[in-house]
């Protein structure tokens, strides 16, 4: 019996930790009064410990406060040592036809969007900024933006 029980506390540990292929996490929280236009949020993903195909993603949490059905995002990409740019422009729709949200959640809901893939070497950093890019100039309801890299 104390066998079994700690095959599993070891099992539950074991699961617990792991993240999958996710290497980077990270969230920005921006004033839910309004994200003004000209306020860009930067990501520092530190050196990759092994080459390879890297996928980024963008997480999004909005509440009710949002006033539209969509959010254009741009997300540039740097790349170091090299310095190279890739630059995204992402048309994300927040609200179907019908006024229903198409994230997660109650109160607050989570998005996901995938921005595209990178090659990155074995000691390859990136530097990720977003900005959005909307007509109106100060966007209220937007409560986070996260960057997610997953090899």
């Amino acid at each position: 019996m104390r066998r079994l029980l700690a095959t599993i506390a070891v099992a539950a540990t074991l699961l617990s930790a792991c993240t999958g292929n996710k290497v980077y996490d990270r969230y920005e929280h921006t004033p839910i009064a309004g994200w003004e236009k000209n306020d860009t949020l930067k990501y520092q993903v530190p050196p990759m410990a092994r080459p390879g195909l890297y996928q980024a993603e963008l997480g999004l949490r909005i509440n009710g406060a949002y006033p539209f059905m969509g959010l254009t995002l741009i997300v540039d990409q740097t790349r170091y040592p090299d310095g190279s740019v890739k630059s995204d422009t992402l048309n994300c729709e927040l609200i179907d036809h019908r006024g229903n949200s198409k994230g997660r959640g109650l109160s607050y809901y989570q998005y996901n969007f995938k921005v595209a893939k990178m090659y990155l070497h074995a000691g390859d950093s990136l530097s990720v900024s977003v900005r959005h890019d909307m007509k109106r100039e100060i966007l209220p309801g937007i409560s986070d933006v996260g960057i997610m890299l997953y090899r």
